[in-house]
């Protein structure tokens, strides 16, 4: 495909994913396409759309495929920057894939392909030779496998989340930094204290919220309220402060969450808690798969996004529910002082690569073996690592040959694609901005 057809393909699909949007709030799209540009990574995690229309054309391959692994719920936007530190309901620090906003039902393997081209990607940024680049994909898919295989075998000789009970080097370290957070130093940053009371500041991206959208969204709140878990459903429920957010990051850009202060356990202010709802949107994966069967399970995307974070993440945010705003699907969920991502840039050299890249694939591997028959929905209603292993069993060699070929193969097309939407956006080329 040449470069100037292959620009016009990056300008189609990225006005059909983003177009309502960004005649709603062009300047939000504006920061978030500048902060795609930076590099080709970055332009990589703000372009799932793209990935997942060349998986079903130019990059189409169902060798994997069956009508079992082409429907397992995956997380849709797989890449290396999507881990992170979670509390979960049990009390426990978690490092665990995390942003769970397109996920969906479909094949396995766009998950791991989605990743493998992140893993060249990063590893093409640290000037990685093209034989590390092959050992790290290889290494991922040899965790994952390894890590699947021992779930489907009862267990026994599986790893299990990667907790502070068993995490070494790089997630240790990232784990005991989320330990070392504390609710009160979140608190101190978003909110405060005026005539002994909390609420919250005013700064870049926050706003008042009049009258009429504080009803709506305490309505909105009523109704979330009755999609939490009884047995782990939280006690604070009393407003005392909403404030209105604007999405600016590269994936929420333009969509507004409302903030919510809620008085905590006791009357002490350091036990507030912050949650947010925010506006889910349709996810990228779902224009490409057609079942009816996942489509109408979901009342709208706010449910979808809160079922799916559920399903895929055990022992999840004990805040995390959903609720309609203006008929419009949220997600609800705790602004946790306990989140710390993995910060790729203290990782370098090959070998800690690899330590790191061997735990991802073991949590991967968890997060599609978790949302089957054994859980509590039932929506993919048979064994998901049966049916991978039954499928990657007949040619594993091949298999992990398949993924190492496609990151260096789509690790250079995100990079040409990213010097394109480049050129594209800085000569006006995208239509709206």
């Amino acid at each position: 495909m040449g470069s100037q057809s292959r620009a016009d393909l990056i300008i189609d699909v990225l006005t059909r994913e983003f177009g309502a949007l960004m005649a709603v709030d062009p300047s939000a799209f504006r920061r978030k396409f500048r902060k795609m540009a930076a590099s080709p990574f970055a332009f990589y995690r703000g372009s799932a759309s793209l990935f997942y229309a060349d998986l079903v054309g130019d990059y189409r391959d169902d060798s994997y495929l069956d009508e079992r692994t082409s429907r397992v719920w995956i997380h849709g936007d797989l890449h290396a920057e999507n881990f992170g530190t979670y509390m979960n309901s049990s009390g426990h620090l978690v490092f665990n894939v995390n942003d769970f906003d397109e996920a969906y039902v479909g094949p396995f393997t766009w998950d791991l392909k989605r990743f493998a081209a992140s893993v060249a990607l990063i590893g093409y940024s640290k000037a990685l030779s093209d034989d590390n680049i092959t050992a790290l994909v290889r290494t991922f898919a040899g965790s994952y496998l390894t890590e699947l295989r021992a779930i489907a075998l009862g267990g026994d000789d599986a790893i299990g989340s990667i907790t502070l009970a068993n995490a070494a080097g790089v997630l240790r370290r990232v784990l005991q930094r989320a330990r070392l957070n504390t609710r009160v130093e979140l608190l101190a940053g978003q909110t405060t204290i005026d005539d002994y009371e909390r609420r919250f500041s005013l700064g870049d991206g926050v706003y008042e919220v009049d009258a009429d959208a504080e009803a709506r969204v305490r309505a909105a709140f009523d109704r979330y309220l009755g999609t939490l878990p009884e047995g782990t459903r939280p006690v604070s429920t009393n407003i005392k402060d909403i404030k209105l957010r604007k999405g600016v990051g590269i994936g929420s850009a333009g969509l507004p969450s409302y903030n919510m202060l809620l008085e905590g356990h006791t009357e002490a202010l350091e036990n507030d808690v912050i949650i947010y709802m925010k506006q889910a949107q349709v996810p990228a994966v779902a224009r490409w798969i057609d079942d009816e069967r996942v489509r109408s399970y979901f009342e709208h995307q706010g449910h979808r996004t809160a079922e799916s974070q559920r399903a895929l993440q055990a022992n999840a945010d004990p805040w995390l529910g959903f609720t309609e705003l203006e008929g419009v699907g949220q997600l609800v969920a705790e602004v946790s002082p306990y989140a710390a991502d993995l910060d790729w840039s203290d990782v370098n050299e090959p070998e800690e690569l690899t330590g790191v890249i061997t735990d991802l694939g073991r949590a991967v591997a968890r997060m599609h073996s978790v949302a089957d028959d054994e859980s509590s929905h039932d929506l993919v209603d048979f064994s998901t690592e049966e049916a991978i292993v039954a499928v990657v069993d007949k040619d594993e060699a091949g298999f992990v040959r398949h993924l190492v070929e496609f990151a260096h193969k789509y690790g250079d097309q995100a990079r040409d694609d990213h010097q394109d939407f480049v050129d594209v956006f800085r000569n006006g080329r995208l239509p709206g901005l």
